[in-house]
């Protein structure tokens, strides 16, 4: 990715963020604004994506969004906050993108535990 792509990634986050808290009205945003500014994440996302990712982790991490949707958009949003702060500097493959979903995987496993509470055993059957 081209430097100057990446800084026209962050001056149009930059400029989004400005209009979206300091300049906002005294009002809530209507419907519409707020469809629009969703509309346009995604495309952003979409856009950072298609740019970091090669084709075949592009297509691992659509199935694993069919499969996990919310881990899904965990990687995603991780790596587009890696692009914007500049440390990924070439295309993601299959192999590195497997790695950070390990990664991923392991900072949300949940241990599953299993207590067994025993009776105190009562003798008095061996009377």
């Amino acid at each position: 990715m081209a430097d100057d792509e990446l800084e026209a990634l962050r001056a149009q986050r930059m400029a989004q963020l400005q209009s979206q808290y300091g300049g906002g009205g005294a009002g809530r945003p209507s419907q519409e604004e707020q469809e629009e500014k969703a509309r346009q994440m995604t495309e952003m996302k979409n856009s950072i994506l298609s740019q970091v990712l090669d084709q075949q982790a592009r297509a691992r991490l659509n199935t694993i969004a069919v499969a996990k949707p919310e881990k899904a958009k965990m990687v995603e949003n991780m790596l587009c906050q890696m692009a914007q702060s500049g440390q990924i500097q070439n295309k993601i493959g299959e192999q590195q993108l497997k790695s950070l979903l390990e990664r991923v995987s392991e900072q949300t496993a949940k241990k599953t535990t299993v207590k067994f509470k025993r009776r105190g055993l009562d003798d008095s059957d061996e009377d």
